[in-house]
């Protein structure tokens, strides 16, 4: 394959530079696309060129599915005003801002060129959004809204975009027409994808039971659904994201639980993969850009791209306190008692995570060459390079100083309201399996098995009450000093040594061949999937201090 030896050697620098952003503690869609944009100044190498039907098929779609399948749905339904506003009215209000700008500003820019720049930038990346705001400890509410918000708002641009595009073409621009098919793609396009994750789930309920096909459906059924949308002339990214939250509204009752966690990794996977090679071939892209461009002033294309840029996050941030505003308004009047509590930080949060990515630029890479009467396209240079840097400002800008603002404007959860309602949760689920033992096995109560099952529940109850109910996280201590905290905290760790040694001894007796391959590997998995469960246990007492609310 062409470029396969390339490619290779920019999947291993992934991880290398995975690593590095994990270790300085930045988004690292920013430094992909930096890297690659400095890897592509580099002598000698070959030219690669991001396709945006690449991008548009096999790209998208997964990323899209993988990233609807972590959203909860209930959290979306609750929270679809917020998303809806932000992912077309946004969207609308931020093309045409920038439909102005560039056609006042930018010469050469006719109304269609200007609206399609402004459908181009428009909507934030989903993929640069939830990097951004991994491990900042946002409120579940913002959370949702900026993923449901980035899952959504691909469809509404890349709409807009297509009819652009036609008017660029044909030079005139019908609005009720163009609001007639913009209906005609957003409800196509989500009863297709709801009605192919309604149709999986009953073909996985009745004939898939194997965890290694059904994680292998759940590939090909984001390609399936967004081709068959796009066949019906619908919106192919809303069918996507459909299905992916129909899938993740029947994941808990749908997939066993070793299916679920050989998805889990499988997607883990692919997602990495994807999200990493997408953003640093951004990055690559640049050096085309620039040979492309090359009748016009570098540095006014910049200074063009800069205006944009402002003009992208200064709509946005306008655009979010009004629109809170009338919302809660309206439903005041209306009486439907869905107003949402208006925090100006959270808001300016809100309207700061809009970074740009790879819809932006494969949209802009997706524009024809020519017109059909064989003239070049017209500005399609210009048009390339404003993405550019409007993608590089808001990743650079908006992602580096994120963290700090959040920090600054005292947006964070406390930790420890995350760990309570874990605990809660752990509670909740003891207290009803002790109820269970209790009811359905009082017979057996004598039985050892059954003894040492409810001994186990009941010693997770006792601590997990000392934790949310203890005063201020000072737990009782025996009569050594030791709070029962320590001691839990000592069962877990040498749980996890008991572990580490026969994870030992199955690697020395697979060197001596003592037993056979496959019997090594069975209990080898036995061990994993309880090391699996030791590590959710003992996940917390990473995290210091442990607190508890007060009474």
């Amino acid at each position: 394959m062409e470029n396969l030896d390339t490619i290779l050697l920019l999947m291993a620098a992934l991880a290398v530079l995975y690593t590095i952003a994990e270790k300085i503690k930045i988004s690292y869609p920013i430094l992909l696309v930096v890297a690659g944009l400095a890897i592509g100044f580099i002598p000698g190498l070959p030219l690669v060129q991001l396709s945006p039907d690449v991008v548009f098929l096999i790209f998208l779609p997964p990323l899209l599915f993988d990233a609807a399948r972590h959203t909860s749905w209930h959290d979306f339904k609750k929270n679809r005003d917020a998303i809806g506003r932000l992912a077309f009215g946004l969207v609308l209000f931020t093309a045409a801002a920038i439909a102005v700008t560039a056609y006042y500003m930018i010469p050469g820019f006719t109304w269609p060129l200007a609206f399609l720049l402004g459908a181009i930038v428009s909507p934030p990346d989903v993929v640069a959004a939830t990097s951004a705001i991994k491990g900042l400890h946002l409120p579940r509410r913002m959370v949702t809204i900026l993923e449901g918000e980035s899952l959504v708002n691909d469809a509404s641009a890349l709409i807009l975009y297509r009819y652009a595009v036609a008017a660029v073409f044909a030079g005139t621009f019908v609005f009720w027409e163009a609001g007639l098919q913009f209906l005609y793609m957003v409800t196509i396009g989500l009863g297709t994808g709801v009605l192919l994750g309604w149709a999986f789930i009953k073909l996985q309920k009745k004939f898939l039971t194997e965890s290694t096909v059904e994680t292998s459906m759940t590939l090909v059924l984001p390609f399936l659904s967004y081709l068959i949308a796009e066949h019906l002339g619908a919106s192919g990214v809303l069918s996507v994201v459909a299905t992916g939250l129909v899938i993740s509204w029947k994941s808990h009752d749908l997939f066993s639980f070793q299916t679920r966690m050989q998805m889990n990794a499988f997607w883990d996977i692919v997602a990495f993969l994807l999200n990493g090679l997408v953003f640093i071939l951004i990055g690559l892209q640049l050096h085309a850009i620039i040979n492309g461009v090359s009748p016009y002033s570098i540095p006014m294309l910049i200074g063009y791209g800069l205006l944009i840029s402002a003009v992208t996050i200064g709509v946005r941030i306008v655009w979010i306190y009004p629109s809170v505003y009338f919302s809660n308004l309206y439903h005041r009047v209306m009486r439907t008692g869905r107003t949402i509590p208006t925090n100006a930080a959270q808001l300016f949060i809100i309207g700061w995570s809009g970074m740009r990515g790879v819809v932006s630029l494969a949209s802009a890479l997706a524009l024809p060459l020519t017109l059909e009467n064989g003239f070049a396209f017209p500005q399609r240079d210009v048009i390339l390079f404003i993405t550019f840097v409007v993608i590089l400002v808001t990743l650079v800008l908006q992602g580096l100083t994120l963290p700090f603002l959040v920090r600054y404007l005292k947006v964070q959860e406390p930790e420890e309201k995350f760990q309570n309602e874990e605990h809660m949760l752990r509670l909740a689920v003891a207290n009803s399996s002790l109820k269970f033992i209790d009811r359905e096995m009082a017979k057996d109560r004598n039985d050892p098995v059954i003894r040492e099952m409810r001994s186990r529940i009941e010693r997770q109850i006792a601590y997990l009450n000392l934790v949310l109910e203890g005063d201020g996280g000072h737990l009782e201590a025996n009569a050594d000093g030791v709070s029962k905290y320590d001691l839990f905290k000592h069962h877990v760790e040498s749980e996890q040594a008991l572990i580490d040694h026969q994870r030992g001894l199955i690697i020395d007796m697979n060197r001596d061949a003592s037993f056979s391959e496959q019997a090594l590997r069975r209990i080898e998995q036995e061990i994993d999937a309880w090391n699996m469960n030791m590590a959710q246990r003992g996940r917390t007492l990473q995290e210091e201090p442990i607190t508890a609310p007060a009474r």
